[in-house]
């Protein structure tokens, strides 16, 4: 059992990471609690299950797992040839990452890679599948060669620009802004866009949590952690994968700043 730890989630082992020596005043009530709402053993059971799969195949023990089934809208629109960036909104925060990786990856034989949160990297099975960006703490000295390293490589990319799962705003479930980096770095390695849009919704608390948050000014993205609650509430669905026509790279010219393009592409998203 000993080796088990290279890949279960561990959430007292996390916490030392990110914390520091800080860990040790997280009161034991609230480790309990964290490990209750992400749901650590059942999500274990399951980690345990598919502990020799990795990638593309650990993805699809995933959609299982979730019994989640994807219904693709202009599946034509994949291009066979030369290296993408893919971009989508980020809806759920679980589902729709793993079924883009599953989707994509099984299209081009396992050459796709995320930029995803570094927490994800505690997932052995999705690792290999990923490029980690930290969004807890202070950014890596090694974070811009990894997304330098990410683009220049031959594998198509799959992003979600925003970074942040959606908010609801004004009675509206949107993405916040979406960063430029896939932007400019697209242009950068001659990456053609392709703009995809995924269906689908959190619960009311997670947009309500959110919200609070927000209004209080806490920096922390409480909401993050209930992101295992809310895959697991939305199990047994069938999500709308809609994949659009790609935006050559040449488009994004002066006429607009990045952050315009972003933008641009966004809405392309949404229009999908």
């Amino acid at each position: 059992m000993a080796d088990d730890s290279l890949f279960l989630i561990d959430i007292e082992k996390i916490l030392k990471q990110k914390l520091g020596m800080k860990y040790k005043y997280v009161p034991s009530f609230v480790v309990s609690y964290l490990k209750r709402i992400v749901h650590q053993n059942e999500l274990n059971v399951f980690l345990n299950k598919s502990k020799n799969l990795v990638g593309v195949d650990f993805l699809e023990a995933c959609m299982q797992f979730l019994d989640a089934k994807v219904e693709i809208k202009g599946i034509e629109n994949l291009p066979d040839k030369g290296r993408c960036t893919f971009v989508c909104n980020h809806p759920l925060g679980g589902q729709d990452g793993i079924a883009l990786g599953y989707v994509l990856g099984r299209k081009y034989n396992g050459n796709v890679r995320y930029l995803v949160n570094d927490l994800l990297m505690n997932l052995r099975g999705l690792a290999p599948l990923c490029i980690p960006v930290n969004k807890t703490g202070s950014q890596s000295r090694d974070f811009p060669r990894m997304v330098e390293a990410g683009f220049k490589s031959e594998n198509h990319l799959i992003m979600f620009p925003a970074g942040l799962c959606s908010r609801r705003r004004n009675g509206v479930i949107k993405d916040l802004e979406w960063k430029k980096t896939f932007i400019t770095k697209s242009v950068e390695t001659q990456r053609d866009v392709v703009p995809m849009h995924f269906e689908g919704r959190n619960s009311d608390f997670f947009y309500n949590l959110a919200n609070i948050c927000k209004f209080l000014g806490i920096k922390v993205n409480i909401a993050m952690l209930y992101l295992a609650d809310e895959m697991l509430k939305n199990r047994h669905k069938t999500f709308t994968l809609t994949i659009g026509k790609p935006i050559p790279w040449q488009t994004f010219n002066k006429s607009k700043t990045p952050t315009e393009w972003a933008q641009f592409v966004k809405d392309v998203v949404y229009k999908l």
